[in-house]
C-alpha cells in the first residue's frame, strides 16, 4: 500500500528532473554557439556602460563608491558611453547572426536567459521610467493617491530618482499598476533604489510569457515559428528595453499574448478577463478584445448574417474586458483619475512623426514672431494624427482584422504608436513582437529589422548625448555608434539575400 501511494511522487520527481536535466541541456547547447556568447558580452557591456550620469539619478547609493573610485570623471563617462554603443553594436551582431540557426539548432529561451541575466542587476537602461514607478508607488505606501497628487508632492529620496520634468504630474497608468508598484515598494523594504529595480520582476514575468506562449501562437496560426521565435524572443529591443528598462509594456503584452494564445485554446471568457486585466497594467491592451473575440470565429464577409455574430461577439468580448477592467478599478478604490493625464507622454518631443512636424513648424513660426500659432499649429498635427490613427484601426478592423484578426492587432498597435503623440522605442514592441504572425513578406520583415536596429542605436547616441549634455565629443561617439550598426544592417541584409538565393538554388 505505501509502495502504492508513493509510486506518483516518485514519478512526478522524476520528470522533474528529466525536466530541469532538459533545460540545463538546453541552456548548453545555447552556450555552445559563439553568438550567443557575442551577444551575452554586450549586454554585460551595457550594464557595465550604464554606470554613468545618463543613467543614474544622483540619489543612487551607488553615486558614493562610484566617485571614491574617480568614475565621475570626463573619462569615465567617455568610456562608459562607448561600452554601451560597443554592446548595443555586439548585441545586434549576434543577433543577426543568429537568424539561420535560432529554433532550428538552438532554442530561444535560454539565448533570451542568457542576454537578460547582467541587464537584471543593471541600473535602468535608456529609461528612468522606473523611477517614477518607484515614486508613483512610495505616494501609495504614503497613504497619497497618484491620480490626486504628483509625485513632487512628498519630497524625498523617491521623487530625486526621478526626472524633474515629471514629478508635477499625477499618474498616467491604470490602477493594478500603480497596486504593483507599491507592493514592489513593499517588497523592496521601501528603499528607493531597490524599488525601482524590482520593477523587473513583472517586465521578467511579461518577457517570460512572450517567449513561451507566442510561438505557440504562431504554430496554432500557421506563421513562421522560426522567424517568430527569432525577431520576437530574442531581439535585442525586446530584452534592453523591456527587461533593461522595467517597462510594465513587458507584462501588459506578455498577458496579451496569453490571451490570444487562450482564445486559441476555445477559453474564449478566460481571454476576455484577461485582455481586461492586461489593460489594468497599460491601457492599450484593451484593442486586444477584437482577436479574442475573433479568432475561432471569424468575420467572413459584411452580409448582415455574418455581421450579426461578430458583433455580438466583439461586444461579449469588449463588455468582459471592460467589466474586468472596471472591477479592478473600483477594488482598488483608485478612481479613473489616469484619464486627465493622458496627453502627458506629449510633454516632450520624441520621435512620433505628427509631433515632430508640428515641433518643427512650431520652431520656424516662434523664429518669426508666431509663437501662438507655432502651439497651434502642434496641437492641430497631434490631432491629426490622433484622428488618423483612429481612422486607421476602424479600417483595419473592417477589412484585414475581420479575417486576420491577430494581424488586425499587430497592425493597430504600430499604427497608435507611430500616430500617436509621442513615441518611445518600446511602444514599437507592442506590434512588434506580433508582427511576424501576421505571415510578413521579406520586404516587411527586412524593414523591421532595420527600425529595430535603428531604433537601438538611436537611444545609443541618445545616451551620448545626455552624458555630457550634448557636447561634440559625445555627440561624436553616438554618431559613430549609429554608423557601425548602419554597417551591421547592411551587412546583415547582404548575407541574408545570399543566404536565400543559395536555398533557393538549392530547393
Amino acid at each position: 500500500m505505501v509502495v502504492t501511494q508513493n509510486a506518483p511522487a516518485a514519478g512526478r520527481a522524476r520528470l522533474v528532473r528529466a525536466r530541469i536535466a532538459g533545460w540545463r541541456s538546453d541552456v548548453a547547447e545555447a552556450w555552445g554557439h559563439r553568438p550567443v556568447r557575442r551577444g551575452l558580452a554586450g549586454s554585460a557591456l551595457i550594464a557595465l556602460g550604464s554606470l554613468t550620469p545618463a543613467y543614474l539619478p544622483q540619489s543612487t547609493p551607488l553615486w558614493e563608491p562610484m566617485r571614491a573610485l574617480g568614475l565621475d570623471s570626463w573619462p569615465a563617462r567617455v568610456l562608459g558611453t562607448l561600452l554601451v554603443i560597443a554592446g548595443v553594436a555586439l548585441m545586434v551582431d549576434a543577433w543577426f547572426k543568429l537568424r539561420p540557426s535560432v529554433y532550428h539548432e538552438v532554442k530561444h529561451w535560454p539565448i533570451t536567459l542568457i542576454w537578460s541575466l547582467p541587464l537584471v542587476p543593471a541600473p535602468l537602461i535608456f529609461s528612468h521610467d522606473a523611477y517614477g514607478y518607484a515614486a508613483q508607488g512610495w505616494l501609495l505606501r504614503s497613504g497619497l493617491n497618484p491620480y490626486e497628487v504628483p509625485i513632487a508632492a512628498l519630497p524625498g529620496p523617491f521623487a530625486d530618482q526621478f526626472s524633474w520634468m515629471w514629478r508635477y504630474n499625477t499618474a498616467m497608468y491604470p490602477p493594478l499598476s500603480l497596486e504593483m508598484f507599491h507592493g514592489l515598494v513593499i517588497m523592496a523594504g521601501n528603499n528607493p533604489y531597490l524599488s525601482a529595480l524590482f520593477m523587473r520582476i513583472p517586465a521578467l514575468l511579461g518577457v517570460g510569457l512572450i517567449v513561451y506562449f507566442l510561438p505557440r501562437v504562431a504554430r496554432q496560426l500557421g506563421a513562421d515559428i522560426q522567424l517568430t521565435a527569432w525577431f520576437s524572443a530574442i531581439n535585442p529591443l525586446v530584452i534592453i528595453d523591456l527587461v533593461g528598462g522595467a517597462h510594465n509594456d513587458a507584462l501588459m503584452l506578455g498577458l496579451v499574448v496569453l490571451a490570444l494564445w487562450l482564445a486559441f485554446r476555445g477559453q474564449f471568457w478566460w481571454a476576455a478577463a484577461l485582455v481586461g486585466v492586461a489593460a489594468c497594467i497599460k491601457q492599450p491592451a484593451i484593442l486586444a478584445f477584437y482577436p479574442v473575440a475573433l479568432i475561432r470565429h471569424p468575420w467572413p464577409t459584411l452580409r448582415w448574417a455574418d455581421t450579426w455574430p461578430a458583433l455580438r461577439r466583439l461586444a461579449l468580448s469588449l463588455g468582459v474586458s471592460v467589466a474586468v477592467f472596471v472591477a479592478i478599478t473600483l477594488a482598488t478604490g483608485l478612481g479613473f483619475g489616469w484619464i486627465y493625464a493622458a496627453g502627458v507622454p506629449g510633454q516632450i518631443v520624441t520621435l512620433a512623426p505628427f509631433t515632430l512636424v508640428g515641433a518643427g513648424l512650431n520652431l520656424v513660426l516662434t523664429s518669426l514672431g508666431a509663437p501662438v500659432a507655432g502651439e497651434i499649429v502642434m496641437d492641430v498635427l497631434r490631432y491629426l494624427g490622433l484622428g488618423l490613427t483612429a481612422a486607421v484601426i476602424g479600417w483595419l478592423a473592417l477589412g484585414v482584422g475581420r479575417k486576420r484578426p491577430v494581424t488586425f492587432l499587430s497592425w493597430s498597435y504600430l499604427a497608435f504608436a507611430f500616430g500617436g503623440i509621442a513615441l518611445n522605442s518600446w511602444y514599437l514592441t507592442w506590434g512588434g513582437v506580433m508582427l511576424p504572425l501576421t505571415k510578413p513578406n521579406p520586404r516587411i520583415i527586412g524593414t523591421a529589422v532595420t527600425v529595430t536596429a535603428i531604433l537601438l542605436a538611436y537611444e545609443a547616441g541618445n545616451l551620448a548625448w545626455r552624458n555630457d549634455n550634448g557636447s561634440a565629443s559625445f555627440v561624436a561617439l553616438g554618431l559613430a555608434g549609429m554608423a557601425t550598426v548602419i554597417v551591421l544592417i547592411y551587412r546583415h541584409q547582404q548575407e541574408h539575400r545570399a543566404r536565400t538565393a543559395v536555398e533557393r538554388a538549392d530547393g
